[in-house]
């Protein structure tokens, strides 16, 4: 079995103190990547991005001790809005307020679309990262073949008969293994958003 950190709420639970930097270092690699990735693909330097994602963390850490659970509320919720207002803030910082082309009211609407189109590419940064994590967990916990067959097929776009031939394998191999790999990848992505709380 490989070894996979603490579940999210208890992660969560162990970073509302400062002191406990196994909490801290656990959380910083799950969620640097995604408020990075983020961060370039909306067109930031990769020296801005990782200072971005810094700035992100630091805030977090100033802010975590005060957040609380509340009904209806998720951390991961709590989480994007920090993230998004802080990406959105860097980069319309670097785009100069040009009010002599179009009115306010339009470059406002420009900044209210910029917040939503970054609330939608960090959601899809967080599940990016989730499966991510569920691939490293599921592929350590399966024979290579296994994991070969599952790559060939569904990440490689191979047909399940050429699979097969190139791993020397049965047709039926390779369809167990990829849909195996797919149902364990689904539990675990699942099992990692039903933690994020």
């Amino acid at each position: 079995m490989t070894e996979f950190p603490d579940t999210q709420s208890l992660l969560l639970a162990n970073i509302q103190s400062l002191e406990n930097r196994e909490a801290w270092v656990e959380f910083v690699q799950i969620y640097r990547p995604v408020i990075y990735r983020m961060a370039r693909r909306r067109g930031m330097q990769d020296a801005d991005a990782q200072d971005l994602s810094q700035d992100v963390l630091i805030r977090l850490s100033k802010s975590i001790a005060g957040w609380e659970p509340q009904e209806g509320i998720r951390f991961r919720h709590w989480l994007r809005k920090v993230a998004s207002n802080a990406i959105v803030t860097a980069v319309t910082k670097s785009k100069p307020r040009s009010f002599l082309v179009g009115s306010a009211a339009d470059q406002l609407l420009a900044e209210a679309a910029d917040v939503s189109i970054a609330t939608t590419e960090l959601q899809n940064e967080c599940f990016r990262e989730r499966y991510l994590r569920a691939a490293a967990i599921v592929r350590a916990d399966v024979s290579p073949v296994t994991w070969a067959a599952f790559e060939k097929t569904v990440i490689d776009g191979q047909s399940c008969e050429d699979a097969a031939k190139s791993l020397g394998k049965s047709l039926g191999t390779v369809y167990a293994a990829r849909s195996r790999i797919l149902k364990r990848l689904q539990n675990e992505v699942q099992r990692q958003e039903g933690d994020a709380q």
